[in-house]
């Protein structure tokens, strides 16, 4: 078995409904996407373009499946795990339902940038442990797909330079673990699925999200979100799930070709994230939004607010050490 199988149980594919049916050939591979086909702006686009076009250079048939094309968050998750679609660019919450232990990647300030954070995933070999906890699910974790520069804070009203700044603004959060941060930070947050999030911050239910800059680009909110402070507090992340069953039924060839893709997509992203960081600060700027810059001092102050989300419950205490001190060593 190859490196790649050893730590990520790797590979991508498996067969739709009528496939099942109809005994179509496993080399088959439906690709859930979730967002534009941007090469420039989406990175989690990026890692599904390369790791399609390697598919087709051994001769598989890749279909890209459009954002929503087969539902949301938890239906894709479904459809993956029942053998339906082969390949999804899932949140990372998908695979923490199942293996909370992933949500260590999502720790405020645990990074210090993407070559710290696969530093760190080698060093504690976590693919690997999360895929002996995923299996039960008849998923594999095959990849961490960055999206473009770490996360900040946008929002639709003021200039926000340190927490104290917050104080007045109510955020969108993800999920309960951004409502964390941001209580940790003096603020409250509520939880609004993505697809709410434009109504929310123009309608005022919310006053922001934590993000990374090329996201309110991508997907057209500019218009109202007004400000941005690039505090990088967490990497912005997707998650590669793939159909465990698929991959095990295919060939050894086959297989190896999927693992060569997986590779050529994670190479992909890594070259795109160094030409992004940038590259989004200016469209954002050209946009009209106004960047703050985060002085050290006040970066350390989020920082040390920080810290007890570290413990909060999100994970267990020996999961949250365990990740604390593997960053640290990777340092």
């Amino acid at each position: 078995m190859s490196v790649l199988k050893n730590i990520a149980y790797m590979g991508a594919a498996a067969v739709t409904a009528l496939s099942l049916a109809t005994g179509a050939q496993a080399a088959d591979v439906q690709i859930a996407l979730d967002g534009p086909a941007d090469l420039e702006r989406s990175g989690s686009y990026v890692w599904a373009h390369a790791f399609a076009e390697r598919l087709k250079q051994d001769g598989m048939d890749v279909r890209e499946l459009p954002r929503g094309a087969v539902g949301g968050e938890a239906e894709v998750l479904d459809q993956v795990s029942t053998g339906l679609i082969q390949v999804s660019l899932s949140n990372v919450k998908s695979v923490g339902s199942i293996a909370p232990l992933i949500y260590g990647v999502r720790l405020p300030f645990i990074f210090d940038d993407l070559g710290h954070m696969d530093r760190t995933l080698e060093a504690g070999d976590v693919l690997s442990k999360v895929n002996e906890r995923v299996a039960k699910a008849d998923i594999m974790l095959a990849a961490l797909v960055p999206l473009g520069r770490a996360m900040g804070i946008f929002n639709t009203r003021h200039v926000v330079e340190k927490p104290a700044d917050l104080s007045d603004l109510r955020m969108r959060a993800l999920d309960e673990s951004h409502v964390k941060i941001f209580e940790a930070w003096g603020t409250s947050a509520t939880v609004v699925s993505w697809g709410e999030v434009p109504t929310a911050l123009q309608t005022g239910i919310v006053d922001g999200y934590l993000q990374t800059p090329l996201v309110p680009i991508v997907f057209g909110h500019t218009d109202f979100v007004k400000y941005f402070s690039d505090v990088r507090v967490t990497l912005p992340l997707r998650a590669v799930i793939i159909s465990r069953s698929w991959y095990q039924g295919l060939s050894d060839a086959e297989q190896a070709t999927v693992d060569a893709a997986i590779k050529a997509g994670t190479v992909a992203t890594r070259a795109w994230q160094v030409t992004a960081r940038d590259a989004s600060m200016k469209a954002l700027e050209k946009a009209g939004v106004t960047i703050t810059a985060i002085s050290d001092e006040n970066r350390d102050l989020f920082r040390e607010m920080s810290r007890p989300v570290w413990s909060s419950g999100l994970l267990d205490q020996e999961a949250a050490d365990f990740w604390v001190e593997t960053s640290k060593a990777a340092r």
